[in-house]
């Protein structure tokens, strides 16, 4: 069918009032008593779709009003609904990637749901006990379930008492999303025990480019819409042009060196007291650390400084996004779970200090700031050699601008070491963010922009503040460069202790206990020792040429291992835990 929301037409300044066919007055109600009196575009253009029963497949920039484009049309399907709804009749489900973005969506459509009589909605995420959801929905009953693939299959699996064959709408929100992080198995389960005659909605940011996978939704038909933010200026001659990305975002790239990296954050995050600001890392071990880090840096003193990712537990995972969302200023430092869909009022800009493995997410992060027509500001870190990244992100419609590097930054790394030296948890947190980043860096998807072989590893340790290089096979078989490294040899690292005293007991006990144990062992040892040291010797005798066959043929062998488990995880066979524990990147999002 026909782009039934075509960029060039004009869909601002519409009230919800004015749309046809007219919504009902409870939902007018709810609406002008939230504030909501005219439509965004993608609003103007998907809820008359919805509301007139057609299938859509929604493609709109990040921060556009995505969530009232399919909560509206949703409870005016079921307002609609002549017969009231049996206790444990589903009418409604909403699916979503991540447990903070199935939270927002259940808080936003609360005042439309009060409106329908009988209707009782259900949130179904993890954190919570399985146990306790089936208790209350056997108790209860629900005719609306929001919520993570995860937990609504296991739900479905669990509560033989819910009825779905009265389905009226399913809406999948971040769908290319949903398939990329391997729920492709309990999606096609939750599909398959729904009724084909049904209202379906897909929306994302990104859509267009995984429509072949969204296809195997379910759609019947369905009616594509694509609405873009104008970046066309009055003046310009040039024709118009539509990005993914808020047009009243200014984005912007700082190239640095990455031992300048970390000084050039701390400086925007001075010059910034004032300003909500979202911090994106690669990896959950990263967050650990700069969340413990920037804190004890004299220039960032009673700055609110809050870390989140998805390793932490679900109770500390809502009061930390609470905890940013009521703050005026302040900063939040996580990684791609916070990337998505997440409606935090007031962020006033985003920094990537490392650009996100999946180009895709890229216009995710940014669109945290400048929602619905607001202002905001983007900024991304590069190295020099990742400078290809800007041409890319211009091909993809997200041009960026250069911002330079501040001359007067302080140089904090002496500050990092210093910390690092009087607590061993630091020491030990900067050491794990490093191996971690290395190895989620061998995972772009933008691997010739983002080649890891090409780390400058010395630049690296020295912007994390490490004491030393730590010992790592990508380390040890790889000729990285450690140019610009330099040890503290002035520092034993065993005799770095913990600030906390009951660590610092119980390393003691560990460090008694170990040596009394190897000296038991050690006669037993000698052979094995000399054994090592004889096939050392002979490893040594081989020639360059013979250690560069043999490191490539353990480079294709692995590559071809990841292959064959990414097909298994495209094709369910296996989840992204599982994926992620067999190809040892559990430290990722």
């Amino acid at each position: 069918m026909t782009d039934a929301a075509n960029p060039n037409r004009a869909l601002t300044d519409v009230r919800f009032s004015d749309l046809k066919p007219p919504l009902t007055e409870p939902v007018l109600e709810a609406l002008n008593h939230g504030g909501f009196h005219y439509c965004t575009p993608v609003q103007s253009a998907t809820i008359p779709l919805l509301c007139s029963y057609k299938d859509v497949a929604v493609d709109a920039a990040t921060g556009s009003g995505k969530t009232l484009a399919f909560v509206v049309p949703l409870v005016e399907i079921l307002q609609r609904c002549s017969n009231r709804p049996k206790p444990h009749q589903v009418l409604g489900i909403i699916i979503t990637p991540t447990r903070e973005l199935s939270s927002q969506i259940y808080r936003v459509a609360q005042p439309f749901v009060s409106t329908l009589s009988d209707v009782k909605s259900m949130l179904l995420v993890g954190g919570v006990e399985v146990k306790a959801d089936v208790k209350k929905i056997e108790e209860n009953g629900a005719n609306l379930l929001i919520g993570t693939p995860g937990r609504l299959y296991d739900i479905m699996e669990r509560v033989d008492t819910l009825d779905f064959r009265s389905l009226e709408v399913l809406i999948l929100d971040e769908a290319d999303r949903l398939l990329d992080m391997g729920f492709q198995k309990q999606i096609n389960s939750i599909l398959s025990r729904l009724p084909k005659i049904r209202r379906t909605g897909l929306f994302s940011a990104t859509q267009t480019e995984a429509v072949d996978e969204l296809s195997k939704a379910g759609l019947r038909n369905p009616v594509k819409v694509e609405v873009r933010a104008d970046t066309s200026s009055e003046n310009s001659s040039s024709a118009q042009t539509f990005a993914k990305t808020p047009s009243g975002l200014h984005l912007e790239y700082l190239e640095c060196e990455r031992d300048e990296k970390s000084s050039q954050l701390v400086d925007l995050l001075d010059k910034n007291k004032s300003k909500k600001v979202i911090i994106y890392f690669m990896t959950c071990a990263c967050v650990d650390y700069w969340g413990l880090v920037l804190p004890r840096l004299s220039v960032l003193k009673g700055v609110p400084l809050i870390p989140l990712h998805g390793k932490m537990k679900q109770t500390a995972r809502k009061k930390a996004l609470d905890s940013f969302t009521c703050l005026s200023s302040g900063v939040l430092l996580c990684t791609d779970v916070a990337a998505r869909g997440l409606d935090i009022p007031g962020v006033d800009c985003i920094l990537q200090y490392d650009p996100p493995q999946d180009p895709n997410v890229f216009i995710h992060r940014v669109g945290r700031t400048a929602r619905l027509g607001r202002q905001g500001s983007a900024i991304v870190f590069l190295s020099p050699k990742e400078e290809a990244y800007v041409e890319f992100l211009r091909i993809r419609r997200v041009p960026v601008q250069e911002r330079k590097a501040s001359d007067d930054a302080s140089d904090i790394i002496p500050q990092i070491r210093s910390a690092a030296r009087k607590d061993r948890d630091v020491m030990e947190k900067g050491i794990k963010a490093f191996v971690s980043y290395i190895r989620a860096y061998k995972e772009h998807h933008c691997s010739y922009i983002f080649s890891w072989k090409e780390l400058e590893i010395g630049k690296l340790a020295m912007g994390y503040g490490l004491l030393q290089l730590p010992v790592m096979p990508e380390v040890k078989h790889h000729s990285l460069s450690i140019e610009g490294f330099s040890s503290v040899n002035d520092v034993n690292l065993e005799e770095v202790k913990y600030k906390d005293k009951s660590r610092e007991k119980q390393r003691q006990k560990n460090l008694i206990a170990k040596k009394a144990k190897k000296e038991q062992k050690l006669p037993s040892q000698k052979p094995k020792v000399a054994a090592s040291v004889s096939s050392t010797t002979v490893t040594r005798k081989k020639t360059a040429k013979q250690r560069r066959a043999s490191q490539t043929k353990d480079d294709e062998e692995e590559m071809a291992q990841e292959y064959r488990l990414l097909k298994k995880l495209r094709r369910g066979v296996i989840d992204e835990s599982e994926f992620a524990k067999l190809t040892g990147t559990e430290e990722l999002l």
